[in-house]
């Protein structure tokens, strides 16, 4: 099913959130398009955005992203986990708080897996989606059986009288920056390397959903979440930042399985210092600013009780320091309500 959806924000900007293979709204007419997965939305993926605004701004039309859902990987391997770094809802809050336009997702299916190169241009894009401008990834492939290069893209421009720009790869340090950089870090629980490469510190949004109350019987009220089953986040302790009815508050979060109690599925379980109040049931975006320890088992209350006091008193001196590096904060990002026009 084709929906397009405008994204009210709190800022008062409008993103338009366009989910299908249909002609756009008028407020996206003739947009140039920046086209990937944007898994991450990490700096390189940045530089493409921001020379996509630049050829809009020249060409006086909207920009926007154009991506696929379910990630190409995920369709043509189902059987192997994909640890998704930003999902779309939160994709689209990003996007949003740089400006841009709006986003297209297609879906990512066997018709689309068999579309030929020149057919994806000149039929979905030009054709249905009305493109006046393309720029892509320096390792961007598309059509059936990934015939389609950045040059082929460049060439296909030139016969449709399209512009196209290719963006060079980016290197931090000595890190090219690719999402697959970023899972690995990550799955170390590397959270400072993971920031520099996306450009700012990588956070989640979820539902606050009822656990079992055990922290609150040790002194430590937890807010959980149920992060995806693929998500690859080393677990243990970590700093964090976290918005709640657009209030950035500091807190420190454990993600794991709870090896003292039940072992039960990844939890991630977050204290939020100094405050009263009740959010279940209201959706937070956490950001990790620190990895203060790993998972393990206690044997008794009382030694897990002093090592969460421990690990607050550091969470609270990790926070205190210089809050922009390694990347500053996207907090507190606008939630969107949906509204079909």
């Amino acid at each position: 099913m084709s929906v397009n959806r405008t994204e009210k924000l709190a800022s008062g900007k409008a993103f338009d959130l366009v989910q299908g293979l249909t002609p756009l709204p008028a407020s996206l007419s003739g947009p140039v398009v920046a086209i990937g997965n944007f898994d991450g939305l990490h700096r390189g993926h940045r530089a493409v955005i921001d020379q996509t605004q630049n050829l809009a701004a020249r060409l006086s039309a909207p920009a926007a992203v154009l991506t696929f859902e379910p990630h190409p990987r995920a369709y043509f391997k189902p059987d192997e986990a994909l640890f998704e770094l930003t999902p779309i809802a939160l994709k689209a809050s990003i996007l949003a708080h740089w400006n841009v336009n709006g986003m297209i997702v297609l879906p990512f299916n066997a018709e689309m897996a068999a579309t030929s190169a020149p057919d994806f241009v000149e039929n979905i894009l030009i054709k249905t989606l009305g493109v006046t401008g393309i720029v892509v990834g320096h390792d961007f492939h598309f059509g059936r059986g990934r015939e389609g290069s950045p040059d082929a893209l460049k060439a296909l421009g030139t016969q449709n009288n399209l512009p196209v720009e290719i963006v060079t790869p980016l290197v931090v340090g000595k890190d090219l920056v690719s999402s697959s950089a970023i899972r690995a870090a990550l799955t170390e629980g590397d959270v400072g390397k993971a920031a520099r490469l996306l450009g700012y510190r990588w956070l989640v949004r979820g539902e606050i959903i009822h656990g079992e109350k055990i922290g609150r019987t040790l002194g430590y009220p937890t807010a959980n979440i149920r992060l995806s089953a693929n998500c690859g986040l080393k677990h243990g302790i970590y700093a964090v930042r976290l918005a709640v009815d657009g209030v950035v508050h500091t807190g420190v979060a454990s993600y794991g399985r709870r090896p003292t109690f039940d072992n039960g599925a990844p939890l991630l379980e977050v204290f939020v210092f100094d405050f009263k109040g009740d959010l279940y049931g209201k959706t937070i975006d956490v950001e990790f600013c620190a990895f203060l320890r790993g998972e393990r088992k206690f044997d008794g209350i009382d030694p897990l009780i002093e090592q969460m006091d421990l690990d607050s008193r550091n969470a609270r001196e990790a926070l205190a320091r210089n809050p922009d590096i390694p990347a500053p904060s996207l907090l507190p990002l606008a939630p969107a309500s949906r509204s079909i026009p």
